[in-house]
């Protein structure tokens, strides 16, 4: 399979594939202006798996992976709660919270989400420990979004507010246009050789400079390629580089 993201330069008309796995993103400080853009490239949606890596200290609550379109602000949206151990999963508008995760600050984790429209159930993953499987709504999500990682959006693209970004290191973003398997989402958390989403759900990964100017360029300039050590090994000064 191919890589999950392209790199996309907005002054240009094409860009080049890119391969994201074991490269870093750093956000810090608090800031809504900060961003990493993603695009998603399939017509349609009939299910999701995200999974991502993610090192913070942060006690309030924040986003994670925030996708909109349109008509929905929380298209799919995975929020980690001020409350310890609680998350928010939102599809469509509609969400299901996870209660005791064991979620600990300033550690690596591993962090999946699923969800079927069949079924409308959705499914939260934390360092390969599943949550219970929830409802939350069926159908479909129209691909006319926008992802941010490291803000949360209120409306389509924008309305971050300050005091739900992220703060921390993030590393390893990937999206599949179906449910990942309990031994496929072991995979991605052990780092064993796992396929790193597929075409149908590629994403472009936008450098704009739109609000931030020389900011947002310094931040998302080059991704830094992971050394391929244990990510749940490293200590707060010992970010993934």
């Amino acid at each position: 399979m191919k890589s999950l993201l392209i790199v996309v330069v907005l002054t240009v008309c094409e860009a080049a594939p890119e391969d994201l796995t074991g490269k870093t993103f750093s956000f810090s400080k608090e800031t809504k202006t900060d961003y990493v853009k993603l695009i998603p490239t399939s017509e349609m949606l009939t299910a999701i798996t995200v999974c991502l890596r993610s090192f913070t200290d942060l006690k309030r609550g924040h986003g994670l992976f925030s996708m909109s379109s349109s008509s929905l602000f929380n298209a799919f949206l995975i929020f980690k709660e001020e409350t310890a151990n609680r998350f928010q999963l939102f599809v469509k508008d509609s969400s299901a919270s996870f209660f005791e995760q064991e979620y600990k600050l300033n550690t690596w984790h591993s962090i999946c989400a699923t969800w079927d429209g069949n079924t409308g159930v959705v499914q939260l993953w934390l360092d390969g420990r599943p949550s219970a499987r929830k409802y939350c709504t069926d159908g479909t999500l129209s691909s006319s979004s926008l992802i941010m990682i490291g803000q949360e959006q209120d409306s389509h693209g924008g309305r971050f507010d300050i005091k739900q970004s992220f703060v921390g290191m993030m590393t390893d973003v990937h999206m599949w246009n179906f449910v990942l398997s309990p031994c496929e989402i072991q995979r991605y958390v052990e780092d064993l050789n796992y396929s790193p989403g597929n075409p149908q759900s590629r994403l472009a990964l936008s450098t704009s400079d739109e609000g931030g100017g020389d900011k947002q360029r310094k931040l998302y300039g080059t991704p830094v390629p992971s050394s391929g050590c244990n990510l749940h090994s490293h200590s707060l000064d010992q970010a993934p580089s």
